[in-house]
């Protein structure tokens, strides 16, 4: 297949472009500053990839963007710049999850040979809190155990025989109620592994028109205000 992937929902950019030479997948990559460059930064990177891939975005099965939870910012950045490549060059969009893109991430850093494993995946939220979900990888495939969460470090619930994987560690490490055994997978979501996501999540029929191309928020409150911060420091 030929596809575009990216990713602006963490504190870094991911890029990825994969097409068939000479009956081989190659991929091209990219990985860059994020946060409040995100939104500069993108589409020239992607273009650049696209160029030394020799790809044009009408030759795309389909677009790729982590759609969050995440960083609002980036969400945003990512939906707008799939909207607008998706309405011209007339492609489809896929949404991945950005948590089960950590999960990927995680398993094929760690243990891509496994056959199953159990990965709560976690990426920091700020103000305190965590985005979390839990998934299980299974023959091959990707199931989501549970819906998306907010929670704050102190409230972790693990199920079963279960690995962590994300961000959150250098953070919230010394907060989280597990105990020192339970493995802790280092991982943010990267367009490569999105890109390995894609195939299944494309048959499952989940690519939708560029108009669709909408961000997944958890949380509805971005900032805390004046006298929230004030009590916090009193406290």
């Amino acid at each position: 297949m030929k596809l575009l992937a990216f990713d602006t929902s963490t504190e870094l950019i991911s890029i990825a472009v994969t097409r068939v030479v000479g009956g081989v997948a190659q991929v091209w990559q990219h990985t860059g500053a994020g946060g409040a460059q995100a939104s500069s930064g993108l589409i020239p990177a992607i273009e650049q990839l696209m160029a030394d891939a020799e790809l044009r975005f009408e030759e795309l099965d389909a677009i790729a963007f982590g759609q969050g939870p995440g960083s609002f910012t980036g969400l945003r950045t990512a939906c707008s710049v799939a909207q607008g490549l998706g309405f011209g060059a007339g492609r489809p969009v896929l949404p991945v999850d950005t948590l089960l893109t950590v999960a990927e991430e995680a398993r094929q850093q760690n243990g891509s040979e496994l056959k199953h494993c159990r990965v709560l995946a976690l990426l920091d939220a700020r103000m305190d809190e965590m985005y979390a979900a839990h998934y299980e990888f299974d023959n091959g495939a990707w199931l989501q155990r549970e819906d998306y969460r907010l929670i704050r470090p102190e409230d972790l619930m693990l199920q079963g025989s279960t690995v962590l994987a994300g961000n959150v560690f250098g953070a919230y490490g010394d907060r989280l109620p597990v105990a020192p055994a339970v493995p802790r997978w280092q991982a943010l979501p990267t367009a490569t592994a999105m890109l390995r996501l894609a195939p299944a999540l494309l048959a499952a029929g989940h690519a939708v028109e560029a108009a669709q191309a909408l961000p997944r928020y958890i949380r509805d409150k971005v900032a805390k205000t004046t006298l929230e911060r004030a009590a916090e420091k009193a406290l």
